[in-house]
């Protein structure tokens, strides 16, 4: 049995402490900057899922869960030139949950980097002042 390379172990492990890095961005401008890392993942503004969702009006609600209040939107060339027709679903953060900025990274993180069919898929997210918000392929 080959031996193990504690460098290559080090480099390719995650843990719970790499959450927490402060590295990870946290304001608008962090997120932007770090969207590429993501490469299947769009970062989004408020203003655009605010737009989308109709400024989260109550007619768009679809339910609400552990993370927060979930919004049905439809994304298309009016939100951002080059994006395709796409309905959508808005998961905004609720600031009083239980849930917080690590448990929305690490959806940001794994369900960014996964594809497949069994599994919803993740459009983008937004990461702008003290709101995070997931953007998921609408399932029917």
């Amino acid at each position: 049995m080959p031996a193990k390379d504690p460098q290559f172990d080090q480099k390719h492990c995650w843990s719970a402490s790499d959450l927490s890095d402060t590295s990870t961005p946290r304001n608008f401008e962090d997120s932007r900057k770090n969207s590429l890392l993501y490469t299947h993942v769009i970062a989004f503004t408020l203003y655009e899922l605010e737009t989308i969702t109709k400024s989260f009006h109550s007619d768009y609600i679809l339910g609400e869960g552990g993370f927060g209040t979930v919004y049905k939107g439809y994304i298309d060339e009016n939100v951002r030139v080059g994006l395709k027709s796409l309905p959508v679903a808005v998961k905004v953060l609720n600031k009083e949950g239980l849930q917080g900025h690590r448990e929305w990274l690490t959806e940001v993180n794994f369900l960014g980097q996964l594809r497949h069919p069994n599994l919803v898929k993740l459009i983008g997210y937004c990461c702008e002042e003290d709101h995070r918000l997931l953007v998921y392929e609408f399932m029917f």
